[in-house]
Parts: structure tokens; C-alpha cells; sequence
């Protein structure tokens, strides 16, 4: 924070920057969203208007420069953050950049690598972290519940992309564009499970395209090359094993499930897709037996601030908890957020996972 004022933050992208990013930040006060930028003129007049934000633009290049910005967040297309990212951080400022980081592990690298010469303070909204479930078993494995950790498996499911759906934004069919459902959903718990267990060592997967064309309203078709399902086996560095499998074509499916197991205990949670309200954790260990409970750690924005009564609430309330966390970092103490270190990480990952499905076998990473 500059004296007493908040953090003026920019937010380049008016889809998940309006719609999450800016009520997030709005529940920190130490954060001010003072201006919103976007190539469509009309779409981010409209988002301005909406959100009662008179600063709008459709240059980022000179909206990354401004004087008046402290934090640049990019909630862009994949394909346009690499640019962008470097074009901010250049400017000296604080980034906050939307997973997928990158299109690959050659970008986020090249982006981490600015980061850290200019010294500017960046993250990474793997938010997810921070859903209620999913911060409890954070904090129950930091405690040591499980004991020396076993086994981790992980599945998330929805039908985003099943023939019975219409059509996304095209980009996200599309590799070269950052597309993809291991990029959309399944990096989510690959930052998960390394934040938990730390660093792999080596990942085997098949990644697949089960529908390869999808009829656009005019009736014309889009080519689509990028994965709606994968299935990842990684070696971990501490010895244990984690499968990661993440689809897209579950008809009728909203899921996530995150199991742990170790020598001294079990973490289980159960939840849809967007961290609704039905989720259930399991904890098991051999001196209490099982349980189904709450998340025992029930965190609220430190502002007493609550999150809009909608449906992408809960990922409101978490990204504010992780911009929270952010904050000491800012004044050059430690910061306990994914960073472009942890985006790099998961791009790696990626390419690892598709030069294995490619026919490469087991990737060392």
C-alpha cells in the first residue's frame, strides 16, 4: 500500500474481471478497482456502467503505463497474458494474472523470469485453494494429519462440453489458444495437490478430444483440437503417488473430489464444481475413526464483507481470501499465494502431460 491510500488496480478483461475479479477486490479494502480496460468498446461500457466504473479504455498498452495503477490484473483470452504480463510488469507493476498463466511452459517461464528481475510483487488466481473445504485439508495436512502422505486422487467433472451444450467461446477449443479442460479445470488441482506435497518429479497421462467438431448457432462447425478429458499420474518427489483425472463430457455432472490418504490419516472432500455449499469433508485416522464434518476452518473476508448472492459467490469470497493473503507481500514480508513460480510449475506440468500422451510415456519434470 502506498501510504494510507488502497492499491489502485486495473483490470484488463470485463468476462471473469467483472464477474469475479472486481467484487473480490471490492471485498478488501485495502484494493481499489479504479478502471477497467477491454477491446470491445461496447463491452466495457457496459461493464463499467454495471459496476459504477467511469474509467474505461480499450488500449491496454497504454492502460498498462499508467501512472495511476499500481496492479494490473489480466483476466484475458491464454493466449493474450504472455504479452501483456510483460508489457505491466515493464511498467513496474504488480500483476495478478488468470490461470491458465500461459500456452505453455515456454510463456509463463518468460514471464516468471520478468517478474523476478523487476522485482514487482505477482500471483496467480488459483483461488481454489481458499474454498472452504479445500483451505481446511490445507491446513489439517500442514498440521501433519496425515502423516507421511501415501496417495492422492483427484477427479472433477462437468458437461461444459458435451454434445447436449452449446458452444463456449471458441478460443477455449482451441490448444495453440491456451484451450482446454486439464488448462480449465484440472490445473486447479494440479496447484492444489503441489501446494500440499510439493514438487513432482515425473507424469505419465492420456489426454483426449472426444468431440472434435461442434456446430456452431449459424450451422457452420468448429474444429476443436484441445482435450475435454485427461488423466494424469504423477510421481511426486516425496515418494507418494497422485491421479488427477478432469473431463468436461460428463453428461448431467457437477464434481470434485480430492482424496488424501497417509500413514497417520485420511482427508476426503466432496463438492460441484464451483464450491457450492453441499460439500462434505471426511477425515479419518485411526485414534477418531471417520467422521463426515464441516470445514472446520470457516474463514470471512476480514472486512465482514459478504460476497454477491450468486452463483459464482463462493469463487468471489475465495479469490477476496487469497487477495487478503496477498497483501503482505506488498510491504515486503512473505505471502503464502500461488505466484508465477506455481503457474510455471503447472505449465510444465501441462507439456509434460501432452508429451506423454503424445507418446512420450513417463516425462521427468
Amino acid at each position: 500500500m502506498a501510504g494510507s491510500r488502497p492499491l489502485r488496480v486495473g483490470i484488463i478483461g470485463v468476462g471473469w474481471g467483472s464477474v469475479v475479479q472486481t467484487p473480490a477486490f471490492r471485498m478488501v479494502p485495502q484494493f481499489e478497482v479504479t478502471a477497467l480496460c477491454s477491446r470491445n468498446p461496447e463491452r466495457v461500457s457496459a461493464a463499467g456502467q454495471k459496476l459504477g466504473i467511469d474509467d474505461v479504455s480499450t488500449d491496454w498498452r497504454t492502460f498498462v503505463e499508467r501512472d495511476d495503477l499500481d496492479v494490473i490484473s489480466i483476466a484475458t483470452p491464454v493466449d493474450l497474458h504472455l504479452e501483456m504480463t510483460l508489457a505491466a510488469i515493464a511498467a513496474g507493476k504488480h500483476v495478478l494474472v488468470e490461470k491458465p498463466v500461459g500456452v505453455n511452459a515456454e510463456e509463463t517461464g518468460r514471464m516468471l523470469a520478468a517478474a523476478q528481475a523487476a522485482g514487482v510483487q505477482h500471483a496467480v488466481c488459483f483461488e481454489s485453494r481458499w474454498e472452504p473445504a479445500r483451505y481446511a485439508v490445507w491446513k489439517s495436512v500442514r498440521s501433519g494429519f496425515l502423516g507421511d502422505p501415501y496417495l492422492v486422487l483427484a477427479r472433477t467433472g462437468a458437461d461444459y462440453w458435451h454434445p447436449t451444450r452449446g458452444v463456449q467461446s471458441e478460443w477455449m477449443y482451441r490448444t495453440a489458444e491456451g484451450g482446454g479442460y486439464l488448462m480449465g479445470m484440472g490445473s486447479h488441482d494440479l496447484d492444489y495437490t503441489c501446494a500440499l506435497f510439493g514438487e513432482p518429479a515425473a507424469v505419465c497421462a492420456d489426454l483426449r478430444n472426444s468431440v472434435p467438431q461442434r456446430p456452431r448457432a449459424d450451422g457452420s462447425m468448429l474444429d476443436v483440437d484441445a482435450d475435454d478429458s485427461s488423466v494424469l499420474l504423477l510421481r511426486m518427489q516425496n515418494g507418494m503417488t497422485v491421479n488427477i483425472a478432469t473431463t468436461a463430457i460428463a453428461l448431467g455432472g457437477s464434481f470434485r473430489a480430492f482424496d488424501a490418504f497417509g500413514s497417520a490419516g485420511s482427508l476426503s472432500i466432496n463438492s460441484g464444481v464451483m464450491g457450492n455449499t453441499d460439500t462434505v469433508v471426511t477425515a479419518s485416522s485411526a485414534a477418531t475413526g471417520t467422521t463426515d464434518v464441516l470445514p472446520s476452518v470457516h474463514r470471512a473476508a476480514a472486512s465482514g464483507s459478504e460476497p454477491p448472492a450468486r452463483r459464482a459467490g463462493p469463487s468471489i469470497l475465495s479469490l477476496a481470501l487469497m487477495l487478503e493473503d496477498w497483501l503482505p507481500a506488498f510491504e515486503g514480508k512473505p505471502a503464502d499465494v500461488p505466484t508465477l513460480v506455481d503457474g510455471h510449475r503447472v505449465a510444465r506440468i501441462i507439456d509434460a502431460a501432452r508429451a506423454s500422451a503424445a507418446g512420450a510415456g513417463w516425462v521427468s519434470l
